[in-house]
């Protein structure tokens, strides 16, 4: 059964809601680890400022991935997408 507007937008919120947690929420317990292994080596910031950066970093890889996962699912049955020789291709027909 096709989801309604409603159920779309509400899940879209999730969606949104989630990624906002994921990008403060990360690099904060990465942070977090790294202050802890700082403190039981007696070192300088250098884990925390390594690991919240590892953190940021590898979050805005993971979503601008799924993005763009999302947008070429999103593109495929799209109609300038249709009669070109690369869908056709991708159909295993030849013109």
């Amino acid at each position: 059964m096709e989801p309604t507007f409603r159920q779309k937008l509400h899940r879209g919120y999730a969606d949104s809601t989630a990624r906002g947690l994921e990008i403060a929420g990360v690099p904060v317990v990465f942070g977090g680890l790294g202050w802890l292994i700082d403190r039981l080596a007696g070192t300088s910031p250098l884990f925390t400022l390594a690991l919240a950066t590892f953190a940021m970093i590898g979050t805005f890889v993971k979503l601008w991935l799924g993005y763009d996962a999302a947008m070429k699912k999103e593109e495929e049955g799209a109609i300038w997408n249709r009669g070109t020789s690369a869908s056709r291709d991708r159909a295993g027909g030849a013109a």
